[in-house]
């Protein structure tokens, strides 16, 4: 019930946003703003918070095998990117590899995790979203962008979110203690995030005509990246007898919707912005069916 609730909850400030944009409350240029805002303080703030977690050698053992199949999955998904979409428009393969890497795992696997697995659950779920952050701030961001390696790699490094993932292992791995108004700050920008991307959301999706917003991509996509990946993860570490909270958390995190960014970075780096946010409304939609589904499964 939860997580049917928290579903509900993006869908309700997703149509909050569409509201705004359709009546014409929030213009295209401070849209663009938003998003700037976003990539800059919000969406950092919320990474250097996933980061403040006591770490200690206990934990670490403990954690060690969700972190490692969470990098199998990052390099399962760079590879079958390589043939799932290459019969579709470029516009679309570059929102369509991205969503692929990029799922909602921290918007909505987290509190999932938590609801279904408790305190353990989520630890797993903030340790295994480690290689995804790296990932999808790095190779991910680099497919927006049509530029040379090197110019790629500088936009990379010195990318708001990238510094963010920088300092928050300086913070994990060196026990620094941030002062309380700093810490407070982080985590107030850090709460916004789920409200503010999925209402910058709507507001990119209220540019579709609602006659052509039902896309045969989109629903393709959703089925690879909410049904096809999560039970082949499944099978795999039933088969190999993995322990079952491991399992679940793997399970979970596999089978989250496509992330907002998708959306955001093709509306920044001029890409297909109605494709990402449509890759976005149609996984989120079908999540509602296909997590509690899997809840029970897993249960």
């Amino acid at each position: 019930m939860q997580s049917l609730n928290l579903q509900l909850q993006i869908f309700t400030l997703t149509a909050i946003g569409f509201y705004l944009g359709k009546k014409g409350y929030i213009s295209k240029e401070t849209r663009s703003q938003f998003i700037n805002l976003m990539f800059s303080i919000i969406l950092p703030c919320n990474i250097i918070n996933s980061f403040q977690i006591e770490m200690t050698t206990s934990i670490l053992l403990k954690t060690s095998l969700a972190l490692i199949l969470a990098c199998a999955a990052q390099l399962f998904y760079i590879f079958i990117n390589k043939f799932l979409y290459n019969n579709f428009d470029e516009s679309k393969q570059v929102c369509l590899k991205y969503a692929t890497i990029c799922s909602n795992a921290s918007f909505i696997g987290l509190p999932i995790a938590e609801a279904m697995f408790g305190a353990t659950g989520l630890l797993f779920m903030s340790v295994a979203l480690l290689p995804q952050r790296i990932v999808i701030w790095s190779a991910g961001i680099s497919m927006f962008t049509k530029t040379t390696k090197k110019e790629v790699f500088k936009k990379v490094i010195t990318h708001p979110c990238i510094i963010a993932v920088e300092i928050g292992f300086a913070i994990m791995i060196f026990h620094i203690q941030l002062p309380i108004f700093l810490s407070n700050t982080i985590k107030g920008l850090s709460s916004s995030t789920t409200s503010f991307s999925m209402m910058i959301i709507g507001m990119l999706l209220s540019d579709v005509d609602l006659k052509s917003i039902f896309d045969k991509d989109a629903v393709y996509f959703s089925f690879i990246r909410l049904v096809a990946i999560p039970l082949s993860f499944y099978i795999v570490l039933s088969f190999l007898h993995i322990d079952s909270l491991v399992t679940g958390v793997t399970v979970i995190m596999a089978a989250m919707p496509a992330g907002t960014t998708t959306a955001m970075l093709a509306q920044q780096y001029n890409g297909n912005a109605q494709f990402g946010s449509k890759l976005v409304f149609f996984s989120t939609f079908f999540s509602l069916f296909t997590i509690p589904i899997l809840s029970l499964l897993l249960k």
